[in-house]
């Protein structure tokens, strides 16, 4: 519901819908709400709330806001630290980590064996996602009948 406030530009209503789920534990609302303080919409800004939020959406499993940390850490100049969130996003099949991955094995801030292991991660998490159902129903949205 979140969601459908924001796409009308309702960013309060959005605001008010994420933050009860996310009081529900619902990661995503976590991390639409980081999004929020982040650009303040619906919202005051604060850098210190939307921290919070990505931080759990990261935790609950979010790749997005796992990227998200790993960028806030390469910012800072932490590159062991971002390197650590990219590998786990990667392993959660996010494509973005995974060529941060491969930047900060050729800047040597990853190791040659936390790299192969972010690549057959991501590989898994892609294949995860593979299905003949899947396909099948790609094939009719591309091309219906």
């Amino acid at each position: 519901m979140g969601g459908k406030m924001h796409e009308k530009g309702d960013y309060k209503k959005a605001f008010e819908y994420w933050t009860r789920a996310a009081a529900l534990g619902d990661v995503q609302a976590h991390y639409q709400l980081s999004c929020s303080y982040r650009h303040g919409k619906g919202v005051e800004k604060d850098e210190k709330k939307q921290l919070h939020h990505l931080i759990e959406a990261a935790i609950g499993g979010h790749h997005g806001a796992r990227h998200n940390l790993g960028c806030l850490e390469g910012k800072r100049g932490r590159m062991d630290r971002a390197g650590k969130h990219f590998i786990i996003a990667a392993k959660l099949g996010n494509d973005r980590s995974l060529e941060n991955v491969k930047n900060l094995y050729k800047a040597g801030h990853v190791s040659k064996e936390d790299f192969a292991a972010a690549l057959r991660g991501h590989q898994a998490a892609v294949d995860a996602t593979k299905s003949p159902m899947r396909d099948e129903a790609a094939k009719l949205a591309i091309h219906p009948h």
